[in-house]
């Protein structure tokens, strides 16, 4: 397709009204899932919420359980060890019983009958024998009583297991729930991480739409506005550079020079170019090693790559006058070669990163860049 540059047809006005159309209706459906997607992220900050609450509250009660279990595992190791002390006690006292009842028993033959062959006094054996008596009842008592601390111990011991059987019950189930909780909160946080990303990409779409809308919107109005003045076709650039003699007053070339290549233009001087930045150029789309005419007579003065700009070429024109050419694939001409207008000086390509192949053109006086089309012959 070759490149229009006036006055567009009202088709082509009636055409970049529906694309702009289409881009406000495009924000429109993608703000609407952007708040979608903000309730969804409102959601799952208030699910997340909660879900971090109650693991916080089950964390502390597992602390408070894991408390009261040391404190019933010290209370049962003193249980313990009285219980072992208590039986130790118990032990000896049946060991002394024994002793003792077996001297009562076997005391008691031996007085009876000594007694009898020696003719002592009854009454002295029977006291003895009564001390005896006394003792082991004593002794049976205290075995009685420690038999009785023993079975409480043992009770007391019986109940605190129980207790720490329960709190082991309680803390299981806790640890279950808090691990359904995390897996709660993982998912909530899958959700609220999802939803998050897409608020972003949408954002950064929307950005990208608003700034295609403004360019559109300007290409829109400046239709219009020409349309309003007048109404004629769309007129093609279909002509290069004509060869000139040499010693042109560039300043006398406005408004009769023709674009160094053939192709669309995709950007105008002044347009908008990502964020804040302008166009300081046109932009013509052309097929890769397409020739690249100089517009007018000059001197090249630049030949080389340059970030952004590829492989760049620049001619110096009279007047404090330049003209400049990037993108290119290949640079035919060298600093200092004299060049005429119409001359081959490069190759169309893309080069410097830009994804579309084309010739990057601009126009300066005294550093300063205007806008070449002003200067571009209508034919």
């Amino acid at each position: 397709m070759l490149l229009s540059f006036c006055i567009p047809s009202s088709a082509s006005a009636s055409e970049n009204q529906k694309k702009l159309d289409a881009l406000r209706h495009q924000i429109q459906t993608i703000q609407t899932q952007l708040a979608a997607q903000e309730k969804i992220k409102r959601t799952a900050a208030d699910t997340l919420q909660k879900t971090e609450q109650s693991i916080s509250t089950i964390n502390r009660k597992l602390a408070e359980l894991k408390l009261d279990q040391q404190k019933i595992d010290r209370e049962l190791d003193q249980l313990t060890a009285k219980y072992n002390q208590s039986r130790s006690d118990l032990e000896l006292q049946q060991n002394q019983l024994n002793a003792l009842l077996y001297q009562q028993y076997t005391g008691k033959e031996q007085n009876y009958l000594h007694a009898l062959l020696n003719q002592q006094d009854p009454s002295q054996t029977m006291r003895h024998m009564y001390y005896y008596r006394q003792l082991s009842q004593a002794r049976s008592a205290s075995i009685t009583t420690l038999q009785n601390n023993l079975n409480q111990l043992r009770a007391l011991a019986q109940v605190i297991r129980k207790k720490r059987e329960a709190i082991d019950i309680i803390t299981a189930e806790y640890a279950t729930q808090n691990g359904k909780l995390a897996q709660e909160k993982s998912k909530h946080k899958m959700i609220f991480d999802r939803a998050s990303q897409e608020i972003t990409r949408q954002h950064n779409e929307i950005n990208k739409l608003t700034q295609d809308e403004k360019r559109i919107s300007r290409l829109v109005s400046e239709i219009n506005k020409l349309l309003a003045q007048r109404n004629s076709n769309t007129v093609y650039n279909s002509q290069l550079p004509a060869a000139t003699g040499n010693n042109i007053n560039f300043k006398s070339l406005k408004g009769k020079l023709n674009l160094p290549v053939r192709g669309k233009l995709l950007n105008r001087f002044g347009g908008q170019r990502s964020g804040k930045l302008t166009w300081r150029g046109l932009f013509i789309n052309a097929s890769i090693g397409s020739d690249v005419k100089a517009i007018a007579h000059g001197r090249i003065v630049f030949a080389d790559w340059l970030r952004g700009f590829g492989n760049l070429m620049i001619i110096e024109h009279t007047q404090g006058y330049m003209s400049l050419y990037g993108n290119n694939e290949a640079l035919l001409k060298r600093v200092g070669d004299t060049v005429r207008s119409g001359d081959t000086i490069a190759t169309v390509g893309n080069s410097g990163g830009n994804p579309d192949a084309g010739l990057y053109f601009e126009l300066r006086h005294k550093g300063k860049a205007f806008d070449p089309l002003t200067w571009i012959k209508i034919e």
